[in-house]
């Protein structure tokens, strides 16, 4: 409690413990799995506002995915504590934002879901929702979905 006090009196920013994850079948952790090289430089985590702001950004996409009904079936179901999780971890990966990615392999976390183009282009339009309402440049999100876009090949799988 005295911690959270005076993290709060000096300015620093704590976060609630999250809620507890699904388990998964052990796999082998790698930055590899991020299906993407992260950029060179700040610039693009500049873009993006930060750590904070691919926090937005990748919230706003699971929401608005929750809520688009056509593909808000897909999620059902789904561990939506590990999916903020590790969409984050994989974005500030990508971005060059000094984290490291945790997640599984883009073809087996997506090998049960049975995705669609028409599924993949959905959640594409909602990211560049997400990126708009953050403020994020035209060619700075152009940039990032350059990077996404070859990960559709490991994830539709129809």
């Amino acid at each position: 409690m005295i911690s959270f006090v005076i993290a709060g009196l000096i300015g620093v920013q704590t976060r609630p413990q999250a809620a507890q994850e699904d388990p998964v079948e052990p796999y082998v952790q790698s930055n590899a799995n991020a299906g993407a090289a992260p950029f060179n430089g700040v610039e693009m985590l500049a873009a993006f506002h930060g750590r904070a702001g691919i926090d937005r950004v990748v919230d706003g996409l699971v929401d608005r995915n929750i809520g688009d009904p056509r593909i808000s079936d897909i999620f059902k179901g789904q561990d939506m504590v590990r999916l903020r999780r590790t969409l984050k971890e994989q974005f500030c990966y990508i971005l060059n934002g000094g984290c490291a990615y945790t997640g599984q392999a883009m073809k087996a976390a997506h090998k049960d879901i049975g995705l669609q183009t028409a599924d993949f282009n959905a959640l594409v339009e909602n990211l560049q929702a997400s990126m708009r309402e953050e403020k994020v440049a035209f060619a700075a999100q152009n940039r990032l979905l350059a990077k996404l876009a070859p990960m559709k090949r490991d994830t539709v799988v129809r």
